[in-house]
């Protein structure tokens, strides 16, 4: 059975990954001509989503690297030492 923090990862990131097929589902439904080519605002917008998600994992994963991880447990001086 996986830990507490790790089912609060996966159940974000797989959030964060459907949101962002929403976004692209919906600009694609509203965008979308009748012969299923996007327009040139589309392209923006999707390159945009895609820029807004990227960015969105970044700052959700360093705030659950802050949130979930005890201040304690940094490397220690035996690992640091190549001795």
């Amino acid at each position: 059975m996986p830990e507490r923090e790790q089912l609060i990862e996966i159940g974000v990131a797989v959030g964060i990954v459907f949101a962002m097929l929403g976004v692209m589902i919906a600009i694609g439904m509203t965008y979308g001509g009748d012969d299923g080519i996007l327009d040139p605002d589309a392209a923006d917008l999707l390159v945009g989503a895609i820029v807004g998600f990227i960015l969105l994992s970044t700052g959700v994963g360093i705030g659950l690297a802050y949130a979930l991880n005890e201040p304690g447990e940094g490397l220690d001086e035996e690992t640091t030492t190549n001795g």
